[in-house]
């Protein structure tokens, strides 16, 4: 089937494109859903994988449904496709468009099966998080109704056999899905989690290491990161008068000099960014 060639992908497409901060919340705590949707997270995962145990994926599946019944927020994510449990997860999530986060993607032929199943209107973010998704980066980025992909470190790194928190180790890794996502014309990607909920120190660390390979956004695990990540991310006012510089010195398109520096199309158009997301 190729029908997804021809729907309108537009569920939540903006948000999840934007999103500095995704926060995880365990599908069988409904008593935590609405505290996530308040946190100030951009967005909330309904999670229905690693969260939960095997004895509670239909409890936290049911508790799922009822939230996006009653109009809840909130992506879900599904278990992995080879998981006794994703046929069900798969079905469960027919009632109307959904933004869905599958797990361990390894190529596009799983993600066009995946948007094929949902309701008109649905969108994934494939998490890559094997080395197979890794290396097949590109093509998952660029089926339609992918809106942006995650960067999964803990289950990649386990594969590889290095630290999941080696920024040296997995860099290769990082800036190959950036530059998958660019490629493919999809929003930069979402970082992986830092698993110190309590170090403001490490969090701060790897958040500022992804946003110099290019990711724009980051998983949370705990509602207190979500602050620090969105401070690390927002750009200085340093860099705002820099932008702000390169625009007012740009007016007919051609390149110029500013403070000694040649100022051309691809660093006015970096300027312009930066003021959209200041």
């Amino acid at each position: 089937m190729n029908e997804h060639r021809d729907r309108d992908f537009s569920a939540d497409f903006g948000r999840i494109a934007s999103a500095r901060t995704i926060l995880f919340v365990p599908g069988d705590r409904p008593d935590r859903f609405g505290k996530a949707a308040t946190s100030g997270a951009d967005g909330i995962v309904l999670d229905l994988e690693d969260a939960v145990a095997p004895g509670r994926k239909d409890e936290a599946r049911e508790n799922v449904r009822q939230w996006r019944a009653t109009g809840g927020p909130g992506l879900v994510r599904v278990n992995d496709a080879t998981s006794p449990w994703y046929e069900d997860d798969v079905a469960a999530l027919k009632d109307g468009p959904c933004s869905v986060v599958l797990p361990k993607a390894t190529g596009p032929d799983q993600v066009r099966d995946l948007i094929d199943r949902l309701p008109e209107g649905s969108c994934v973010v494939p998490t890559l998080e094997t080395a197979a998704g890794i290396l097949e980066a590109r093509a998952i980025c660029s089926v339609p109704g992918v809106v942006r992909v995650a960067f999964g470190n803990g289950d990649l790194a386990q594969e590889l056999g290095v630290d999941h928190g080696d920024h040296l180790g997995l860099a290769h890794a990082r800036s190959a899905v950036v530059l998958a996502s660019a490629a493919a014309g999809v929003a930069p990607p979402l970082d992986g989690v830092t698993i110190a909920i309590r170090d403001e120190r490490k969090l701060v660390e790897d958040t500022r290491h992804a946003a110099r390979l290019g990711f724009t956004g980051r998983m949370c695990i705990h509602p207190a990161q979500i602050s620090v990540i969105h401070e690390v991310l927002a750009p200085t006012e340093e860099a705002l008068a820099w932008a702000r510089g390169v625009l007012e010195s740009a007016t007919d398109g051609a390149s110029t000099d500013l403070h000694g520096n040649m100022i051309d199309k691809p660093i006015v158009e970096r300027a312009r960014r930066l003021l959209e997301h200041g």
